[in-house]
């Protein structure tokens, strides 16, 4: 059975935009100041679109 991620898009969105700095930081500092890492982590085994977009969404190249 599948475990769903939690967060839609635009949630996701406004966490990102409530942190400052993103462009210096390590891709897990990203995650970690936005609160997403689990959310991550969950959508690497879940759905890995979405994981790829979060980390579009954090400017990973």
């Amino acid at each position: 059975m599948e475990k769903p991620t939690r967060l839609t898009e635009q949630e996701i969105i406004d966490l990102i935009s409530k942190v400052e700095g993103l462009r210096g930081m390590t891709v897990n500092e990203r995650l970690y100041a936005s609160g997403l890492m689990d959310e991550y982590d969950q959508a690497k085994v879940y759905d890995a679109d979405k994981a790829k977009k979060i980390l579009e969404l954090l400017g990973v190249g």
